[in-house]
């Protein structure tokens, strides 16, 4: 549910962006390292955001996989060494 209200969240400053750039219809110059290209506000601003927001995305998509990937790991042992514990000392009812 939270990464639910987080994604909208994004969205709507997404479309914020948009609205503001659709505002604002000057030409801005983008300069590359070997040209240089005009382009609408708009365009810019939602590109750089929607590149931002994938980018980040990516990254934590990576980091969360590690995390699962660790903490399965760690339960496997932490499994094994259960086991292995009960067949060490047994523990015995006293009933």
């Amino acid at each position: 549910m939270r990464s639910f209200i987080v994604t909208v969240l994004v969205a709507l400053l997404f479309f914020l962006a948009l609205i503001f750039g659709a505002r604002n219809e000057q030409i801005v110059t983008i300069s590359y390292f070997v040209a240089q290209g005009e382009f609408r506000l708009p365009i810019v601003l939602a590109s750089v955001f929607l590149a931002g927001f994938v980018i980040s995305w990516f990254f934590a998509i990576y980091h969360i996989t590690k995390l699962k990937l660790a903490l399965r790991n760690a339960s496997k042992k932490n499994f094994q060494l259960e086991s292995q514990l009960n067949m060490v000392s047994p523990t015995q009812d006293d009933t």
